[in-house]
Order: C-alpha cells, then sequence, then structure tokens
C-alpha cells in the first residue's frame, strides 16, 4: 500500500475516527485504526466493538492495499504535522510516513485481523434534517447516566414515529425532546448509547440538509458523504416516562430564562465543589429568589416572575438547573411544581417541544 495526500486532511479523519478505537482490550486489533487504499480514496476504520466510525479522504494512490496501525500513536503522529504532504506506505519495518526531509515509522498488523463489519444495514430508516437531529441530541443526550451501575440509562430512548423522541434520563434528572420526521420506511424504538450521539452531532455540519438514520438487527447507522457511524444498541426495559412525567402542578412561574441563568451562576459561586452543589429558589409575590449558603458566606439574586399558583421553597443542584436552562432556547421559561420534595419540570414558555424534569433536594438547612 502506498499513497500521497495532505497531511492536515488525513490527520483530522484519523482524529475523528479514532475516538472508536478501543482504550483497554486483550485484542490489539482493536486498538488501531485500519487504512485501506482503493482507487482514489483512503478509507479509515476504527471500532471498539460498541462504535465503529469510517472516513473516506482523497488521495493519490500508486499501491493499493489495506494494513492496521495503532490508533493513539497514528494519531498523535499525524497531530504534529503541519500542512504538508504526507507520503504513507508500507515497507519491512511497517508503515512509513514521510513528509518535507523527514519520515517516521509505525509497527502495523495485519488488515486481515481487524473485525469485519457490516456497513450496509438498512431495516427501518428514517430522514431528518441535520440541524433538527442535532438539536434534539443537544437537547437529551447530556441527561443520560455516566455511570455503569445501569447501563441502560447510558442512552437515549429514541421513537421513531410520526415525529422522533428522545428521552434520556440518569435517575436525578430527566430530558424529554421532539424533532421533526422528513420521511420513514416505517417506526421503531432504539435505545442508542450516548457515546455515538455525540459523535452522530459532531458529523452533523448542514443544518439544512436531510440524513438518514438506519436501524437493523440492535444495530444504527448514519451515514454522510465521507463518514459512517455504526453503533450497536442497548437492549431492556427503559423506565416509562409516563410514569415520572407529571401533568398537573401547583405552582407555575414565567420568568426570563438568561436573568434566571445570571442569578444561579452567581448564587453557585459559593458552592462550588459542593457535594449537593445546593441552590434554593423562593417563589412567590411575584418574585423567584434564589439563594445559596456555604462555610464562605451566603448570596442571594431576585428575578421578576409572574407566578401562578402556591408559594414555595425549593431546593436543588444548580448545574442540573443550568444544564436544562441551557439545553431551552426561548427568552422566557416556564418552571412548574408540586411542592418542595416532587420532581419540578422546565420549558420553552411557548413551544415545548423539549421538556426537563430535575428531583429537589431535601434541604437540611
Amino acid at each position: 500500500m502506498k499513497f500521497v495526500c495532505d497531511g492536515a486532511t488525513l490527520s483530522e479523519a484519523v482524529l475523528k475516527v479514532s475516538k472508536a478505537c478501543a482504550v483497554r482490550t486483550t485484542a490489539p486489533v482493536m486498538e488501531c485504526i485500519k487504512l485501506e487504499a482503493m482507487g482514489d480514496e483512503i478509507t479509515l476504520l476504527a471500532t471498539d466493538g460498541e462504535l465503529a466510525i469510517s472516513k473516506t479522504v482523497k488521495a493519490e494512490v500508486f499501491e493499493e492495499g489495506a494494513v492496521c496501525v495503532p490508533g493513539k500513536i497514528f494519531t498523535d503522529y499525524l497531530g504534529k504535522l503541519t500542512d504538508e504532504e504526507v507520503s504513507v506506505g508500507t515497507g519491512e519495518k511497517g508503515l512509513e510516513i514521510r513528509y518535507k526531509e523527514a519520515a517516521g515509522c509505525l509497527q502495523t498488523m495485519s488488515a486481515d485481523e481487524f473485525p469485519k463489519l457490516n456497513l450496509e444495514i438498512g431495516e427501518n430508516s428514517a430522514v431528518l434534517k441535520q440541524g433538527d437531529l442535532k438539536r434534539i441530541i443537544a437537547q437529551t443526550a447530556f441527561c443520560c447516566a455516566q455511570d455503569d451501575s445501569r447501563p441502560i440509562l447510558k442512552g437515549c430512548l429514541m421513537e421513531f414515529k410520526d415525529t422522533l423522541t428522545s428521552f434520556a434520563l440518569d435517575g436525578y434528572r430527566l430530558a424529554l425532546a421532539d424533532a421533526p420526521i422528513v420521511a420513514k420506511s416505517g417506526e421503531t424504538t432504539v435505545i442508542c448509547p450516548a457515546r455515538t450521539l455525540a459523535e452522530i452531532s459532531r458529523m452533523l455540519t448542514e443544518d439544512e440538509e436531510e440524513i438518514t438514520i438506519f436501524t437493523e438487527g440492535g444495530m444504527l447507522l448514519v451515514r454522510t458523504d465521507d463518514m459512517t457511524i455504526l453503533s450497536r444498541l442497548y437492549s431492556g426495559e427503559f423506565i416509562k416516562r409516563e410514569n415520572v412525567i407529571p401533568t398537573r402542578f401547583t405552582t407555575e412561574t414565567t420568568l426570563s430564562r438568561q436573568e434566571l441563568i445570571s442569578g444561579v451562576e452567581r448564587a453557585a459561586i459559593l458552592i462550588r465543589g459542593d457535594k449537593n452543589n445546593l441552590i434554593t429558589l423562593d417563589i412567590g409575590g411575584g418574585l423567584v429568589k434564589i439563594s445559596s449558603f456555604s462555610d464562605l458566606g451566603n448570596m442571594a439574586e431576585r428575578v421578576n416572575a409572574d407566578i401562578n399558583g402556591v408559594d414555595i421553597t425549593i431546593s436543588m443542584n444548580a448545574k442540573y438547573l443550568l444544564d436544562a436552562l441551557k439545553a431551552l432556547d426561548e427568552e422566557k421559561v416556564t418552571l412548574s411544581f408540586n411542592g418542595p420534595i416532587s420532581p419540578f419540570i422546565l420549558q420553552n414558555a411557548d413551544q415545548k417541544a423539549a421538556l426537563y424534569l430535575i428531583l429537589p433536594v431535601r434541604n437540611a438547612q
């Protein structure tokens, strides 16, 4: 195998693909990136068994072939190159990389050892605008669980019906958002790892362009012109959202999203590093009072608000509240409550395409 291509282009492609390389594995080939030169293209492919990423780049191919190269070292090495033309080829010592007057060599493994992947799945499909898919990922994936205690919660439940509904929760907060579907071949429900969704979001660069999501046999595939992402899906019973999202409330308040964000951020300065990151909202009398207390002192902020219902004092994790507020996008937001120890929800004041639920914290103060 031998080819010549732009170094910056190759480096960018390797960086994207390397996100799917295994970090700790008993199979060294899973830590590799497979390079395949054919025609006038180079195809790079990596997988850790759950996520696979493939990308093609244009190149001048002198000798077709395929080889596997250690992903992290290859990525770091190319990342140090400047915008120079790079010559890459296999030799007796491994993969030889030449640029300017310099050269390097990396050990390789046979491409035959690399896992065989099916990149042609397509039993079910749904077409969305890239901007809508990117938005719904940004609005929900951050609420997925981070630990392995309940692995299924590390993904978003995605329902492909008349619209795409994405649902995520981590035990302390919940996110729900909808996006329009342009066309579909059928209806299906899958649980997609948040990690996969993050990589899909990074590949979406044209908001008005359409993209197709394919699912089949516990796998999900998304493809653009030069990049493909293939992922295993989680299986199992997901929590039913109708069992946890309240529909009636005793207190509702509508106020400026940015003023609330600013007030919470200032109040949270005192509680940085605290386990519960706790702030308190006192809602009543046309005001939302935001307060925090620590050994360093106390802070209080006030935001004017339209309030319907009974007065309420409720405490919560400031980070969870800020994450939800920043995921919403209207000038005004509505917070709805059912008492100081019941979950509350946040939504845009007008368009209700996204919803966030947060568990309060009992304040012993």
